[in-house]
């Protein structure tokens, strides 16, 4: 009998490790489809149905949602989107009542710094931190169409960035405050929550 030896004795085991690394050559990762994020909701319209419906007011607030709502009777005839108070301003839950109306409202608070021409020397300031400079005034952001419900907390037309931004009071598109300012009386409830209610968030009609 022929025994196997030498270099070809050594070429099978050879020949057959590099034939199984060629049959699991690595392969080119597949391509990742590029992550597409769903464009962010937009809020609800506001709208305004009241006029000539009778029925006592009230406002509901949102905090969560960052809306208002405003009834005569049990029945929804306004919404809009608010601006609430921000991290650290937060606008408080309760139920308030209408307190004071004022339409053409200026905060004592916050404002700009003005010079002797009416120039703004500097602006949104805080007067509980700081003092006008030397030749400024303060002049205070208006608030028109204010309506106060508790201590300096108010509903007022404003800036409404469809985000938490205000120093506590409740800012409303100046036409929507126009509306809720028009159809309030003194001694109506406010009612700010931070979750609607399911009867609360009606689909405009």
């Amino acid at each position: 009998m022929r025994c196997l030896s030498g270099p070809r004795f050594l070429l099978l085991p050879v020949t057959l490790l590099f034939g199984a690394c060629a049959l699991h050559k690595p392969q080119p990762p597949a391509p990742v489809a590029p992550v597409v994020k769903a464009p962010p909701k937009a809020p609800r319209p506001s709208y305004w149905n009241g006029d000539g419906v009778e029925g006592t007011p009230k406002i509901v607030v949102t905090l969560g949602e960052q809306r208002a709502y405003f009834y005569k009777g049990q029945r929804l005839v306004g919404e809009t989107r608010i601006s609430s108070g921000k991290r650290g301003f937060e606008t408080p839950p309760g139920s308030y009542r209408v307190q004071q109306k004022d339409e053409k409202h200026v905060s004592n608070l916050y404002g700009d710094f003005v010079d002797a021409e009416g120039n703004i020397v500097k602006k949104s300031v805080d007067l509980s931190k700081e003092q006008p400079p030397e030749g400024a005034t303060f002049v205070g952001s208006p608030m028109p169409h204010f309506l106060r419900f508790w201590n300096g907390f108010g509903l007022h037309a404003g800036r409404v960035p469809n985000h938490r931004a205000s120093h506590g009071c409740v800012r409303l598109p100046r036409e929507m405050a126009r509306q809720f300012y028009t159809h309030s009386v003194i001694g109506t409830p406010v009612i700010v929550q931070e979750e609607p209610l399911s009867e609360t968030a009606p689909q405009q009609p």
